[in-house]
């Protein structure tokens, strides 16, 4: 997971994200609720702790790798354009290019991930610190 984050940051000439324990602890709660509740949306900040940005997947429960959950966010650079957020995205839709800036936001420097296993679907959660998509800055 972390190769995956880790080789298409290098390909943009981003500094590489360490893995973080911590934020994996976090993701691994996170995903364990989806998988158990079969939803999919995006956790709420928890109280007293720094924001963590959050890239969510879910897919067919055993299809998919690593690498191809990453590969997912990561395709969505075809419609990326450079520039402040949110106007990072040609088609006008920021949630069009969410995870890759997310995945590739310059200021992030730690990620961990976790990946739960529902009844027909697996649920990867990756958690960034510090927090990306932040209105106003570049991504990378």
């Amino acid at each position: 997971m972390l190769a995956a984050h880790n080789r298409e940051r290098w390909e943009q000439g981003v500094p590489a994200l360490q893995w973080s324990e911590q934020l994996a602890r976090s993701a691994r709660r996170w995903a364990n609720h989806l998988s158990a509740t079969g939803s999919f949306y995006h956790s709420d900040d928890e109280p007293g702790v720094a924001p963590q940005g959050e890239n969510l997947w879910a897919g067919t429960r055993g299809y998919y790798s690593p690498e191809s959950m990453v590969g997912l966010w990561a395709a969505e650079k075809g419609v990326f354009r450079p520039g402040v957020f949110p106007m990072n995205s040609r088609t006008g839709d920021v949630e069009a290019v969410g995870h890759y800036t997310q995945l590739m936001w310059r200021r992030s420097t730690a990620v961990g991930c976790a990946l739960a296993h529902g009844r027909d679907e697996d649920f990867l959660v990756c958690r960034y610190a510090t927090a990306g998509n932040v209105i106003g800055q570049l991504p990378f």
